[in-house]
């Protein structure tokens, strides 16, 4: 090869010094195939279209190509994780969590957290409950509901100091969350508690009067700790559902606890029950293989419409509709 441009000697006597010794560190490689440089362009898919495309390739770049660092398995996961974050972080684009129609929303006007979030106060929000509270089926700890919840309310109010703590501790009910609820709970004294409670109490058949008289006892001393009570119903799906009579029996027994203790309730069952059968979503984009659990899409639609009840309330606080601590508005979703 002729160069355009001076070169002086001692450089090109360089140059072939590294040539020759890249020549030397592949012949061995080449040796030990027995096959040279077409065995190895075959074996490597793409690289066999570059061999055709270019015969004359020098053979030095070809072995410094080879010495390229490969990904680890550190990297691997690593990029893993990003592509999870990206699919989860877009994940509205390919199904987009919708208010559903003629569900009722009777979470409430929540004057204790919205106050403080209007006058710009900071807020504590405890999440409480079972596995769907922990965050079984999410592909990742920030995908879980109460993480979701958190990013979307620190995006609404960004000068806000908003903390939501996630207590919630798979195949729990009413009887083990009642056992930490003082230390768990209250003593971290929340403007909010958002309480997820009944699913396990329908899988394990326990006696729903006992369930009743928990959670009862347990909103009657969220409240006296001054915070909102929200509760959160059984999910819609196949494991829960396969048990109508104690489905349908838990989602009004919590209602009537929501409407005798004047707290909110997030309607969870019927919100689920309108992606499937009136949104025509299939059950299993929002439900895990275990037919049991939320996937990652169900929790942040899930977060995203709780989320939204929140904003409301904020909003009412602001434009100044005063309500008193006792009572709840219903409105429409």
């Amino acid at each position: 090869m002729r160069f355009a441009f001076p070169f002086r000697a001692s450089a090109k006597r360089s140059l072939c010094a590294v040539a020759a010794l890249a020549l030397l560190a592949v012949a061995p490689l080449r040796a030990q195939t027995g096959q040279g440089d077409q065995h190895a362009a075959i074996s490597s898919g793409t690289k066999a279209e570059a061999t055709k495309t270019e015969p004359s390739r020098p053979a030095a770049i070809e072995a410094t190509a080879a010495q390229q660092p490969q990904p680890g398995v550190a990297a691997k996961a690593f990029d893993r994780v990003k592509q999870a974050a990206k699919s989860a972080s877009d994940i509205f684009h390919r199904v987009p969590c919708q208010q559903p129609k003629g569900v009722p929303n009777s979470t409430g006007s929540l004057p204790h957290v919205a106050a403080k979030l209007a006058a710009g106060k900071p807020v504590v929000i405890i999440a409480f409950g079972s596995s769907s509270t922990q965050g079984y089926g999410s592909s990742a700890p920030e995908f879980t509901y109460p993480n979701r919840l958190a990013g979307q309310l620190r995006r609404q109010y960004p000068s806000a100091d908003i903390t939501v703590l996630n207590r919630g501790k798979g195949g729990e009910d009413a009887p083990e969350m009642m056992a930490r609820l003082q230390t768990e709970v209250i003593d971290v004294h929340p403007d909010m508690v958002i309480w997820q409670v009944g699913t396990n109490a329908v899988l394990r058949n326990l006696d729903p009067a006992e369930t009743a008289k928990q959670v009862e006892d347990g909103v009657a001393r969220l409240q006296a700790s001054g915070a909102d009570v929200v509760l959160v119903d059984p999910q819609y799906s196949p494991r829960v559902t396969e048990r109508p009579e104690s489905a349908r029996g838990m989602v009004k027994l919590l209602g009537r606890i929501a409407a005798l203790r004047h707290v909110g309730i997030f309607p969870r069952f019927e919100v689920m029950r309108d992606w499937h059968e009136k949104q025509a979503i299939p059950i299993t984009d929002f439900v895990t293989a275990d037919g049991l659990h939320m996937n990652d899409w169900g929790y942040a639609c899930f977060a995203q419409l709780l989320g939204d009840d929140i904003i409301r309330a904020v909003g009412a606080i602001k434009i100044g509709v005063n309500v008193p601590a006792d009572v709840r508005t219903y409105r429409p979703m």
